[in-house]
């Protein structure tokens, strides 16, 4: 039977179970952070401050392909995970294969309709009239990419919400090595300039996505693809869609208020300011990874053992993952903070843009340390399936705080107010997350009580209470 099946995650030992996730997670994602990172140097030394700021601009378009895929990844994951530790695995299947079809149309649809109002788009999001070639450049290749970007950053999810953390993180790395080859080659040898970086994008996303379906076809995955699962099941599809709404909400609002962004620092900065903040965005990318990685190798174990009902785990690795992604934030934090300017030259010469991103940095990491403690108390109710508490805290960031901070602040320190909105953000959502999970950390304490008495009256001879 399916449900004998023996998972990876079925194992006592937590903080070796959740290095034995993390690892390869963090090593994909380290390439892929890589890859964003060299893609913005090739950009920002061969294009320019232009450049970079086309890259700035069409950011919030990506992200909304990133929230397709986080959607059906996450979401599925998370009814994955539980499934497994339930002992549903023809569940887990459905689930699958539901995420698949979900993502595959959605994707098609963001494609056509992005296509078809690229200019329009690229005006609302910010872009100047010396900035938009670049940015219309860019996109074209960017929208084409995003049916295959997203059925992979999927894949990635619900791959490892199986237990298996080896094969999406060969997944990352193959799409970002190819990524930076082809960005030298299209950006450098053939002068393609951005249209050359999207062009990289596109062709390793594909290449991306033939690897995780290999993956399944090969028979060597714990899960199966069925024909009959990609049918859409209305039950399944909602279960998926009550927790990866989170994800997508989260992303789709952050989309939105990089847009309302990026038009406060055209006021206030001009391109100069969105390319600094381009620079600062890709450093966060780059010095958070760790906490982030940690959250998703949260997500899988924590899934599990919720499902499984074993409780007194499922507080150990909560505890274990806090203690990691907040010891990674404090080190981040005190390595940038201080002297910003260091890195962002790294992608850059221009003395303007420099000296614009070192300020915005100081800012913007002003209470970074903080970020890890929030990132694994938003996973924690996604693994749970904890619909409200998941979506109250993905959506609250972006659009409770920091879009209503971007609108206000400016109006009395104009570009400094932009700025300042970031950490005042970090600050809020710190406490918003600790408030709804301290309730979450009480109730599996008692959980694990009640299993514990019931274990000890079993094994007594009395009836459980």
């Amino acid at each position: 039977m399916n449900s004998n099946r023996k998972n990876i995650l079925d194992d006592d030992r937590i903080g070796h179970l959740m290095v034995k996730l993390s690892l390869p997670a963090l090593t994909g994602i380290l390439v892929m952070t890589l890859y964003n990172v060299v893609d913005t140097i090739f950009v920002g030394h061969y294009v320019g401050p232009d450049g970079i700021a086309a890259l700035t601009i069409v950011f919030p378009a990506q992200m909304i392909m990133m929230a397709i895929g986080q959607m059906m990844g996450m979401g599925g994951a998370s009814l994955i995970s539980r499934s497994i530790g339930a002992g549903k695995v023809a569940r887990a299947e459905h689930a699958l294969g539901n995420a698949l079809t979900a993502a595959a149309v959605l994707s098609v649809v963001v494609t056509i309709a992005g296509l078809s109002n690229m200019d329009t788009l690229l005006g609302l999001m910010g872009a100047s009239e010396t900035v938009l070639p670049y940015a219309r450049d860019y996109m074209a290749f960017i929208l084409i990419s995003v049916p295959f970007k997203t059925a992979s950053m999927a894949l990635n999810g619900i791959i490892r919400a199986e237990g298996n953390a080896r094969v999406p993180m060969i997944g990352m790395i193959i799409g970002a090595v190819l990524n930076i080859i082809l960005d030298a080659v299209f950006i450098i040898l053939l002068d393609m300039g951005v249209r050359g970086a999207a062009l990289g994008t596109l062709i390793a996303s594909i290449v991306t996505l033939i690897y995780f379906i290999s993956y399944y076809l090969s028979g060597k995955s714990f899960l199966k693809i069925h024909t009959k699962n990609l049918i859409i099941e209305w039950g399944i599809l909602r279960s998926i869609l009550a927790i990866g709404i989170s994800a997508f909400a989260n992303l789709s609002a952050s989309s939105l208020t990089i847009v309302f962004i990026n038009r406060a620092l055209a006021t206030f900065g001009g391109d100069i300011a969105i390319s600094a903040y381009g620079l600062v965005n890709r450093l966060m990318m780059f010095a958070f990874m760790p906490a982030i990685v940690i959250a998703m190798g949260l997500q899988p174990i924590l899934g599990f053992n919720y499902g499984a009902r074993r409780y007194d785990r499922a507080l150990r690795a909560i505890k274990l993952a806090i203690l990691a992604a907040t010891g990674i934030s404090v080190t981040v934090f005190l390595a940038v903070y201080f002297v910003p300017e260091v890195f962002i030259r790294v992608f850059t010469t221009d003395s303007e843009v420099i000296a614009m991103g070192g300020y915005a940095a100081r800012y913007i990491f002003f209470v970074k340390y903080l970020i890890g403690f929030i990132m694994v108390g938003s996973t924690v109710f996604q693994a749970m399936g904890k619909a409200p508490q998941a979506f109250v805290t993905a959506i609250s960031r972006p659009v409770l705080f920091l879009l209503p901070l971007v609108f206000i602040l400016p109006n009395y320190w104009q570009l400094d107010g932009v700025w300042l909105a970031f950490p005042l953000t970090d600050a809020l959502s710190f406490i918003l997350v600790l408030v709804l999970l301290i309730p979450q950390i009480r109730m599996f304490r008692r959980l694990d009580r009640e299993n514990y008495d019931q274990s000890v009256a079993s094994h007594s001879g009395y009836p459980g209470q």
